[in-house]
This record gives C-alpha cells, sequence and structure tokens, in this order.
C-alpha cells in the first residue's frame, strides 16, 4: 500500500474546543494508513508555541502542526503572504478542510493556486461575536461560496449563517453531523459514584455544562440559573451543585460572578478534561443557553449519557433528536429556567446509544462517510 493521503485541517489552535473535539474523534476512526491528518493553527509569532490540549494525540497519531500567523484585520496583506508560502511549500495535501471561515476566503484560494485539487469551507458556528470584530467576520464570509469546491456546516443554521441564505440550494452543500462515540457516554452507576465522591458531590443535584468561557455559552445565565435552582432545592431540604467543564478568557469573570451570587461554594470550575465522558455521569442534568451555536456536539453527548437537557432556543431543532431535550427561550428569567428544571426531575437514566446512532450522530458512520470523500474528492 502507498502512502496515505493527506488532509489539512485549518483551526484557530488544537485546544479542547468543540470543532477540535469533533476533529479529533473523526481522526481516531479513520484508516491512518489509507487517510492522515494534519493542522494548520493560528499563532502569534511573537515566541514559541505554547501546546496545546491535543498537540501530543495529534503527534501519536501521526499529523504534522503547521502554523499561520493570527489573523487581525490590519495584517490582512501579511497574512495572505503567509498562507501563499505556506500552500507553495506544501502543496501535496488532497483536500484542505477550512473550519476557521472567518478568514476562509483568504486561505483556500491561495491553496488553489498550489494546485491543491480539494478545498472546503466547513461552517460550525450559526453566529458571530460582537462588536467591530463580528462586523468584520461577516464581511470576509461573504465570497466565501464562491471560493470553496465544498460548503459543509454542522447543522442547516450555521450554513445559513456563514455561507448565505442561497447555500442549501447549491451543488456545494452538505450538512455533516457533529458526531460523538456514543458507546464512551453510556450511562455507568459506578463511574457517577466514583466521580460524586471524589468531587465531594454524593448527596447533592447536580446541574452540568461543558463548553468553553467564551461569550456564545452564556455562563452569566447559566449562573443565574443556577443559583435559582438552588434556592428551590433548599427549599425542599437538597443540596445542588454546578460542574463546569472548559476554560477560556470568560472563566474569572464567571467565578467573581459566581461569588457576587453566593454561590461560589456550590460552582465547580473542572477545567478540561480528557475523559469528558466520565463527567457526564456525574450530572444529573444539562443546561446549555446558549446566545449561538452551530449544533454543540456537547448537547449530543449529553444526551448520549442519558441527561436531561434544557437548551437554548437560538440552538437548531437538529439538536433535540430526542425526548430528554427541551428547549428554553433566553429571553425568559432566570427564575423560569429553574422552575422547569425543578419540574423535570426525578427520572430514570436510560441507555441512549442507539438513537444517538440512529440519529446519524454515530462516529464511526460519519468517519467512514468522511473518509470516502476525502479519498474522491466528490461528495456523496
Amino acid at each position: 500500500m502507498g502512502e496515505p493521503v493527506r488532509i489539512l485541517h485549518v483551526l484557530g489552535g488544537l485546544s479542547l474546543g468543540g470543532a477540535e473535539s469533533r476533529i479529533m474523534d473523526l481522526y481516531r476512526c479513520m484508516d491512518r494508513e489509507k487517510v492522515q491528518f494534519d493542522f494548520l493553527v493560528h499563532q502569534d509569532r511573537t515566541g514559541e508555541r505554547v501546546p496545546e490540549f491535543y498537540d501530543e494525540e495529534v503527534k501519536k497519531l501521526g499529523g504534522n502542526i503547521y502554523l499561520l500567523p493570527r489573523f487581525q484585520g490590519y495584517n490582512y496583506f501579511a497574512y495572505r503572504k503567509a498562507a501563499r508560502e505556506f500552500f507553495k511549500g506544501h502543496p501535496d495535501f488532497r483536500v484542505v478542510q477550512g473550519h476557521m471561515t472567518s478568514t476562509a476566503a483568504i486561505y483556500l484560494p491561495e491553496a488553489a493556486k498550489a494546485g491543491i485539487p480539494v478545498r472546503v469551507a466547513h461552517a460550525r458556528s450559526a453566529g458571530v461575536d460582537r462588536g467591530i470584530k463580528g462586523a468584520v467576520t461577516r464581511l470576509l464570509r461573504i465570497p466565501l461560496l464562491g471560493r470553496a469546491d465544498y460548503c459543509f456546516a454542522c447543522s442547516r443554521e450555521a450554513g445559513e449563517s456563514v455561507f448565505g441564505k442561497k447555500w442549501e440550494k447549491s451543488s456545494k452543500a452538505l450538512v455533516i453531523p457533529n458526531a460523538v462515540d456514543a458507546r464512551k457516554f453510556v450511562y455507568r452507576e459506578e463511574v457517577r459514584d466514583k466521580i460524586r465522591k471524589e468531587s465531594g458531590l454524593e448527596d447533592h443535584f447536580v446541574i452540568g455544562h461543558v463548553g468553553r468561557f467564551h461569550y456564545a455559552k452564556n455562563h452569566e445565565f447559566l449562573l443565574k440559573i443556577f443559583a435559582a435552582v438552588r434556592r428551590k432545592m433548599e427549599e425542599k431540604g437538597m443540596k445542588a451543585a454546578l460542574m463546569l467543564l472548559g476554560e477560556g478568557p470568560g472563566m474569572d469573570a464567571a467565578k467573581e460572578q459566581a461569588a457576587e451570587l453566593g454561590i461560589e461554594k456550590e460552582t465547580f470550575f473542572m477545567g478540561n478534561r480528557k475523559e469528558v465522558w466520565d463527567y457526564y455521569q456525574a450530572m444529573d442534568y444539562f443546561v446549555f443557553p446558549s446566545r449561538f451555536e452551530g449544533l454543540p456536539g456537547t448537547v449530543v453527548e449529553a444526551q448520549a449519557a442519558g441527561l436531561k437537557c434544557l437548551i437554548s432556543d437560538r440552538i437548531t431543532p437538529e439538536a433535540g433528536f430526542t425526548n430528554l431535550v427541551a428547549y428554553k427561550d433566553i429571553a425568559l428569567p432566570a427564575e423560569d429556567w429553574a422552575e422547569q428544571i425543578v419540574k423535570d426531575i426525578p427520572y430514570e437514566r436510560k441507555n441512549m446509544c442507539q438513537a444517538v446512532e440512529a440519529a446519524g450522530f454515530d462516529i464511526r458512520e460519519q468517519a467512514g462517510r468522511m473518509e470516502r470523500f476525502y479519498l474522491s474528492g466528490k461528495i456523496s
């Protein structure tokens, strides 16, 4: 057998984020004798790059990590030049898949000039940041539909947000669900007991959330919801806790807010956890009040773990594929969210693996589909 085809994924970094986690799930399931992944990530060139969460695993699996300077608007021409020089020196990729769609209209044409046969833009979010940064992102995405061979999206809503309203009618369009390894998340009571004991939560009702501390995730509203839940549980003579997995720029602000709300002792900032599936077992309820998403893999994971989920009405309906999910307007008061959460308990945790796989969120099925695409360069 000859050398595997090499696929380049363009990302902001290799931290424990949603896009990164879904790509790594695919990578683990690929036949790496046929298909290998490499990564082009963005980094300030002011010093040596600090290794990120997935660096070590990428290298163990046979992947390479390359760098581009971080795009900052004023360095448009320098950024385009750096992309041109990179692809001129690395023209042998079969596919370039750009998950960083804010600048994909800049770097994908440079890949085309270098002779890389297939260029993909992959939409993973249905919104943008606030202010000037968001406005610039929308502007840079305008030509993207015409500059990519294929335009993938994790949901129809994400595709329309990034590529425009005509996206789905294009022959370039394809929805790729954010698939997970559902078998890892199947509810196991012994794991639940272990994690809860380690965290001192044996007798608590535990609300969980998994996500980066970023504007989109709306942690400030989540903390208000939990404060209301805690009050209601105390009225019933019960204890409540909030388990937050993830890191990010908004983490310090969330800790300050927890202290202001008087819930700092009941709020557990767990950071990034490699075996995240174990922590879903320790939760009793999953709350996800995001301002915008593409299709959050964490909500898929929570359903795989048999957790009831109360999620934002801004999240695509495609995420709620089981009766465990209820949607709630994030314009409503936190008290309304808390009332529904308390009303929903108790309930029985069940094995949801089959339901997740039947809904098309099985990582093995999606890995096979993507492997065929990488080898052929054509969608099917």
